[in-house]
């Protein structure tokens, strides 16, 4: 990722960002063993750690709950956890989602609890600060607006993949009107959700989740450092 233009988008997104609108296979058998599943999702781990620990430095982007490790029982109603730390406006984001993700999903969809979280920072007055500045943060909102309205990844994964195809034009509302009439979303819900409250929930949802994002970071730092030290 270009410093000049890194240090340049590094802008604060506060609620006044709320005046902003839109306007503008079939899977394996499920007696699987868990050992191969671990092995696919333990593989996907460690490439996007390395890759990412590269791009993003002190971002760990993609995790399993850590007692999973070494034990045939999984949480979550049987499911292994499995979450994405991402932004919206990155090449990086585009290709992890691509090369990593789907490829996990497309074999064991059934057999992972999916979600995604963003990377930034809480600022002042209820704010977040984004990497590449607010209509990154708007980009994030959209896709967490996704995830909320349709849970099911097999369309809020393709929404948001579509997006990321065209991550320049984030948040734009022909590309955001293009991929929800390619994935099938409502686009006035997306819309709607997004500015409920002049804002306040999107915001709300995206500092929750950038919250998340750094408690993940700690607890996988803190593993981390336990291992080494073992």
């Amino acid at each position: 990722m270009d410093k000049k233009n890194q240090a340049e988008s590094q802008r604060t997104a506060t609620a006044d960002q709320s005046s902003y609108t839109l306007n503008t296979t079939k899977m394996s058998n499920p007696r699987t063993g868990r050992r191969g599943l671990a092995r696919i999702v333990a593989a996907t781990f460690l490439t996007a750690f390395i890759t990412y620990y590269a791009c993003f430095q002190w971002f760990g982007i993609i995790r399993a709950a850590p007692s999973y490790a070494g034990n045939s029982e999984t949480v979550l109603g049987n499911k292994v956890p499995l979450e994405a730390h991402i932004i919206s406006k990155c090449p990086d984001t585009r290709d992890a989602l691509r090369e990593l993700i789907l490829p996990v999903m497309q074999r064991v969809s059934d057999k992972v609890d999916f979600k995604i979280s963003y990377i930034g920072k809480p600022a002042s007055h209820d704010g977040v600060e984004c990497m590449h500045g607010p209509s990154e943060c708007m980009g994030n909102i959209i896709e967490l607006c996704a995830r909320e309205l349709y849970p099911d990844p097999k369309l809020s994964l393709g929404f948001i993949m579509c997006l990321t195809k065209d991550y320049k034009h984030i948040p734009e509302r022909a590309l955001v009107e293009d991929c929800a009439l390619e994935h099938a979303l409502d686009f006035d819900a997306l819309n709607e959700c997004a500015t409920r409250d002049d804002g306040a929930h999107g915001l709300e949802m995206l500092r929750n989740s950038v919250t998340r994002t750094a408690d993940v970071r700690f607890q996988n730092a803190t593993a981390y450092a336990q291992l080494a030290n073992n």
